[in-house]
């Protein structure tokens, strides 16, 4: 698995214009390959008389789904330039979708592709990115005396308190990289006198 990756900070629209053409480019955050057609639909409901709706989608911490449609451009001209674009800023579960509107100049296959291409480009840095890391899911399970102490040293080390269960014990969910287990084991020994202890879990990714 990839230990991390970057995705859009939001969804949002950045145009720009090419020898009197517009090129819009909507940028998402998409979860899934069923997220990313549903955003591409509603973006051409949206400009249903634009000359074209070229787009690109990446979903997958390792890029397994790489996808992309020229729209009625010239082959290779628009999505891939597009798709070539996420993959060189390491970009994962996103999808973009570049709206043209035609201004009368034609702009031949390379100002096309450069076109697309650097659409893509300055939407990713005119809406920001975000990079989001592999972590070990763990649970801390600690008697009702501690708990409170444990939460408030856990915060006060920059560690993110993901949920917190009450029963006969209470089970402190956290998330942490794989390289920090085994210290964070000694730590808490230390801070709970041996009493606590952590499971681990599987992975996810979060803000880094």
């Amino acid at each position: 698995m990839q230990d991390e990756y970057r995705t859009v900070a939001r969804a949002g629209v950045h145009e720009t214009e090419i020898n009197r053409s517009r090129f819009l480019c909507a940028l998402a955050p998409a979860a899934t390959e069923q997220e990313a057609r549903e955003f591409l639909a509603a973006v051409r409901k949206e400009h249903a008389d634009a000359s074209h709706n070229c787009w690109a989608y990446v979903i997958g911490a390792d890029a397994a789904v790489q996808k992309a449609g020229d729209d009625g451009e010239p082959g290779g001209t628009a999505g891939v330039p597009m798709l070539q674009m996420l993959l060189r800023r390491d970009m994962r579960y996103v999808v973009a979708v570049v709206t043209r509107y035609y201004g009368g100049v034609k702009l031949g296959a390379g100002g096309l592709i450069r076109a697309y291409g650097g659409s893509v480009g300055e939407a990713l840095d005119a809406l920001g990115t975000i990079t989001r890391r592999r972590f070990r899911l763990a649970t801390v399970t600690v008697d009702h005396q501690r708990a409170g102490k444990v939460q408030n040293d856990l915060r006060a080390t920059g560690r993110e308190v993901r949920d917190v269960r009450y029963g006969e014990a209470v089970a402190i969910e956290i998330g942490l990289p794989d390289a920090d287990v085994d210290a964070f084991r000694d730590w808490l020994a230390d801070a709970t006198a041996g009493t606590a202890d952590l499971e681990l879990g599987g992975e996810a990714y979060g803000d880094a």
